[in-house]
């Protein structure tokens, strides 16, 4: 897998990471909107609880993305190190963790919507039975710290990938300054990959070449 994300090219990239789950949500969208016009053409009053039968699969969807696009930050963060040139150090222990941290936190978040979804009773609700919020205060005070150290970590992992990419291209010590483009075309990666992938393709044939 590590060599598809060096070698492929960035319009495959640009699929795999922005086409496809773009397309699917697209595709859900026009379902629930479907769904929505067909109730109301046969003169039925439209039942916004449809949108779950279709929102349910969204999660699945975030997870292909997620694995999709942080395995290639993984993948440069980690293979690219080879080429740093020597008496460079880059911590990527603490990438590595600090990369997993969100996708963890992010898939867990998946899971969790796919088995509310998975057991949500329109019906119940419909009949003024509504679900027991009583623990939504704690949950609330455990999600937003969660959220902004997993917000701090994908920003950390874009700045170690931005600094990795750079440092190989100069092959010196490089400082924020010298890298911030890269970051900011990681962050922004459906423009960004246009650029950086031909130059990690590059890199990824001096890899070979180095053995």
């Amino acid at each position: 897998m590590a060599n598809f994300y060096l070698k492929a090219k960035h319009w495959q990239l640009f699929v795999l990471i922005f086409v496809i789950p773009v397309t699917f949500q697209i595709i859900l969208a026009i379902g629930v909107f479907f769904s929505l016009m067909t109730a109301a053409m046969a003169g039925q009053e439209p039942n916004p609880f449809v949108m779950f039968d279709y929102i349910k699969w969204f999660p699945l969807v975030m997870i292909f993305y997620l694995a999709a696009y942080y395995g290639w930050f993984w993948t440069i963060g980690t293979q690219l190190q080879r080429l740093v040139p020597q008496g460079v150090t880059l911590k990527v222990g603490r990438f590595k963790v600090l990369l997993l941290i969100p996708v963890i936190y992010l898939v867990a978040i998946m899971i969790l919507l796919v088995f509310i979804f998975n057991n949500f009773n329109p019906a119940a609700m419909e009949a003024g039975n509504m679900p027991d919020v009583s623990l939504l205060p704690i949950f609330m005070v455990i999600f937003i710290p969660l959220h902004f150290f997993a917000m701090f970590c994908i920003f950390h992992s874009m700045y170690f990938v931005a600094k990795t990419i750079k440092t190989v291209e100069l092959q010196r010590e490089v400082s924020f300054g010298d890298f911030v483009a890269e970051f900011f075309m990681l962050w922004f990666y459906f423009v960004g990959i246009w650029i950086l992938q031909p130059k990690i393709n590059k890199m990824a044939e001096a890899l070979e070449a180095k053995g």
